[in-house]
């Protein structure tokens, strides 16, 4: 029996079309720049998120960390939401690697609030950290897929600019927030300095993610990305799919949506159920139930698991399920079916 799996995004195939397009890109050395493919590739982020240059790295994590060592100095302070991922799991790189201080603020439906920020700055004292960079997230991954809209943005962004700060964007799934509104990634964008977003979540690649940002900013990048072991070779085989996602992928999403509104209107008939975000605004929900605790919680996900169906236990949040690709019509009626065998309905 093929399992429904909702634990993620990132579990999904590339597509045939892009299996054809890995077997037939044209390579060169990426290290010397030779790869048209990752040109191309970085070339078409780049004016996609309306910035001067991209540059292609493995990982989401890889995209955002250089982003920090670009825009910061050893010793700085960032602000970020404490639910954020670059705060939760990200190794706590922005310490280790770049020796940059996080200072978390609560996350206010899915992005900071401006008054939390301006309380935040550190005065010009030698016996603190310098705060020189803000970080938002797009979609919000632990805020159950919350889209930030650009008037939540804006605010943020007065502030950078009153106090002089940078700004960030952790996009991994910034094309869902484009879909969910309507609006091109690059107008959510625009505020930002650099922002980061992955192909292998929603988009079907196997990896990859690209920073984009500034020319000089790209350009010091790519020496980041060489210290921290990811200059790749004949890497067009990776950066092929991407384009096509870009091409062919983004809009296809609406249907992971309507999937996941679906999943979520079914989940709240169940006893006890308690949808976030309720509605659903992109591709993911959390589900918790009434007089349940985290060991119930991951009770509930071996029991979906020995029914085929793969979801992942977050401690007291609940469940978080993920709609994707790979999730069509019959794959999402398997799962309702599965949560009401599970609850006894």
């Amino acid at each position: 029996m093929q399992r429904v799996d909702l634990r993620s995004d990132t579990v999904t195939h590339p597509t045939e079309q892009m299996y054809q397009q890995m077997a037939e890109a044209p390579l060169g050395d990426d290290v010397f720049g030779d790869d048209p493919t990752v040109n191309q590739l970085e070339q078409e982020s780049a004016e996609r998120l309306g910035k001067e240059a991209a540059l292609f790295v493995p990982t989401g994590t890889m995209a955002n960390s250089i982003a920090i060592g670009t825009l910061t100095r050893p010793g700085d302070e960032m602000l970020l939401m404490e639910d954020s991922h670059i705060y939760l799991y990200e190794a706590g790189g922005s310490s280790r690697l770049w020796g940059v201080h996080p200072h978390p603020l609560p996350s206010v439906a899915g992005c900071l609030d401006a008054s939390d920020i301006a309380a935040s700055i550190r005065p010009d004292d030698p016996h603190q950290p310098r705060t020189s960079l803000i970080c938002l997230e797009n979609t919000h991954n632990m805020c159950g897929g919350r889209v930030i809209t650009a008037e939540q943005i804006a605010p943020v962004a007065q502030a950078a600019r009153e106090h002089r700060l940078k700004m960030h964007l952790d996009g991994a799934r910034l094309f869902h927030a484009e879909v969910a509104l309507g609006i091109p990634a690059a107008q959510l964008a625009a505020e930002f300095d650099s922002v980061s977003f992955c192909l292998s979540k929603g988009l079907s690649c196997p990896v990859g993610s690209l920073l984009c940002g500034s020319a000089e900013q790209i350009a010091e990048g790519r020496r980041l990305r060489k210290l921290l072991g990811g200059g790749m070779r004949q890497v067009g085989v990776l950066a092929a799919p991407g384009r096509v996602a870009l091409s062919q992928g983004i809009d296809r999403l609406a249907e992971d949506h309507r999937r996941c509104q679906q999943l979520a209107e079914q989940l709240a008939q169940l006893p006890g159920a308690r949808i976030e975000p309720n509605p659903p605004q992109s591709n993911i929900l959390f589900v918790a139930f009434d007089q349940i605790d985290s060991a119930g919680y991951q009770q509930m996900e071996a029991e979906l698991e020995a029914l085929g169906v793969r979801v992942l236990a977050i401690g007291e949040r609940g469940l978080r399920a993920v709609l994707h690709r790979q999730i069509d019509d019959e794959g999402l009626q398997r799962a309702i079916e599965a949560f009401r065998q599970i609850r006894s309905i």
